[in-house]
């Protein structure tokens, strides 16, 4: 007899996972600050973030994970305080704390730093319209911070493009979009492109978006299928070959204070994540090789 499916499933997953535990993680030569972002909700993005972080930090990287978003869902899944009050980057921004004084190891991911958010974050952008240079208040307070530390930094933004996204879009070398495989996901990524260039142009010209994952996909549809084909036709160069598969237990692993490297560490979600931070990882060696050349 031949195995049945879900043995099939697990053969495959165990030699993936072994190809994965084999892989040399490439160190980028400079630290990368990226932001993750999308101004829809419900793509995945901050799952994207503490998992992609995550998974780097277990191959062997430093990673600082910045929370940008008032609703502090990527401090919850590294189990990181962040109720009112707490220390945090709006403290940053708003020039009372340092860097280092708000920065917190997550408990369960060694090589995991945290800035948590707190809902303090939510007034921040009515409070700092007047600010002077109110931009690149974040890009000030990371200068004066030593993240020569760190092989990555992701911020983590909230799902709109408001002054809060906009400092975090100065403060950064590139930007990862999380974009789910969904009917309208193309308009959107053609809207949220638009406005990278438009920021770029006026705050940041090294700004650029680094790359493209997929997420929430089930190539059991059509659908998913004719997305994911669209998404690579339209911007071949920069989408990841890794996507990250609609899962019940990546939508379960926050509510335990865990990574899906953590909570279900053999499971689809997990497996992944690892390939997209390696696939992330070989795209910035490949980067710095081209800015040798050049």
């Amino acid at each position: 007899m031949g195995e049945t499916p879900l043995a099939d499933q697990m053969r495959r997953f165990d030699a993936e996972l072994a190809r994965l535990d084999a892989a040399q993680y490439p160190h980028p030569q400079r630290g990368r600050v990226i932001a993750v972002a999308n101004q829809k909700g419900g793509v995945g993005k901050t799952t994207t973030t503490v998992n992609l972080a995550a998974a780097l930090a277990f191959a062997g990287m430093r990673v600082l994970m910045i929370d940008m978003d008032p609703q502090g869902n990527a401090s919850t899944a590294f189990q990181v305080p962040h109720s009112a009050g707490t220390p945090s980057v709006y403290d940053l921004l708003i020039g009372q704390r340092q860097l280092r004084e708000i920065t917190v190891p997550a408990p369960q991911v060694p090589g995991v730093d945290v800035v948590p958010a707190t809902i303090d974050l939510a007034g921040a952008e009515i409070e700092l319209v007047d600010a002077p240079r109110r931009e690149y208040l974040l890009k000030h307070a990371l200068t004066g911070a030593n993240l020569r530390e760190y092989d990555y930094v992701f911020i983590d933004c909230p799902p709109s493009l408001g002054l809060l996204t906009l400092n975090a879009f100065v403060a950064v070398d590139s930007v990862l979009i999380p974009i789910q495989a969904e009917y309208y996901a193309l308009e959107g990524l053609t809207q949220l492109q638009a406005s990278i260039t438009g920021i770029a142009r006026a705050f940041n010209p090294g700004l650029r978006i680094s790359a493209i994952l997929m997420t929430m996909v089930d190539l059991r549809t059509t659908l998913a299928k004719d997305v994911l084909a669209e998404v690579h036709h339209a911007f071949p160069n920069v989408v990841l070959r890794s996507y990250i598969p609609r899962s019940v237990r990546l939508s379960e692993a926050p509510s335990y204070g865990e990574t899906i490297l953590t909570y279900d560490p053999r499971g689809a979600g997990a497996i992944a994540y690892r390939k997209a931070a390696l696939e992330l990882a070989q795209r910035m060696e490949h980067d710095d090789a081209q800015s040798e050349e050049a």
